[in-house]
C-alpha cells in the first residue's frame, strides 16, 4: 500500500473501453511523514476520492485487477480509501 495525495484528474475521449465511465486521478506519492516526493501514479478511483485529499492506493497489477473485479483489464494503480488521519510516533 502506498500513500499520496490526489493532485489532479485525466480527461480522455479516446481510450480502452474499460476505462469508459470511470474516474481517473493524479496522485503525488508521500512519505510517512506526509512530504511529497515528486512520484506521480495515475490510479482509477475506487472510492470517490478528490483533488486534495490523502488516500491509500495500490500499485500492483493483479490486486488491482482483483478489486476492479476484471482480470483481463489494462489496470495497474486503484485507489482503496481515502485517509482520515495519520498518527506516527
Amino acid at each position: 500500500m502506498i500513500l499520496g495525495k490526489v493532485c489532479g484528474t485525466i480527461h480522455s475521449t479516446i481510450n480502452h473501453p474499460f476505462y469508459d465511465n470511470k474516474k481517473l486521478l493524479v496522485v503525488d506519492k508521500l512519505d510517512p511523514y506526509q512530504k511529497p516526493t515528486g512520484k506521480y501514479l495515475i490510479c482509477i478511483d475506487s472510492v470517490d476520492a478528490g483533488v486534495g485529499e490523502t488516500v491509500l492506493m495500490l500499485d500492483e497489477g493483479n490486486g488491482a485487477r482483483q478489486i476492479a473485479g476484471d482480470s483481463t483489464a489494462p489496470l495497474r494503480s486503484i485507489i482503496v480509501g481515502i485517509i482520515d488521519d495519520i498518527h506516527l510516533p
